[in-house]
């Protein structure tokens, strides 16, 4: 009985696609936060640069 049991849980495939789809998203996520922690300051200076000339932008254009 136990034999049959866990031979049958051992065959069962249902539900690992979404653990490996949850896997991948999970691996995806820790690339993206590592990536944005060791590139922090760069990031954050490009963004404010451009936030700043488009403010230049808008001010000059401003009658």
């Amino acid at each position: 009985m136990l034999a049959r049991v866990t031979t049958r849980f051992l065959r069962d495939e249902s539900g690992a696609t979404a653990i490996e789809y949850g896997l991948i998203a999970a691996m995806i996520a820790v690339v993206l936060i590592t990536t944005m922690m060791l590139m922090g300051d760069s990031l954050y200076n490009l963004f404010d640069r451009g936030v700043g000339r488009a403010a230049l932008t808008l001010d000059s254009a401003t009658p």
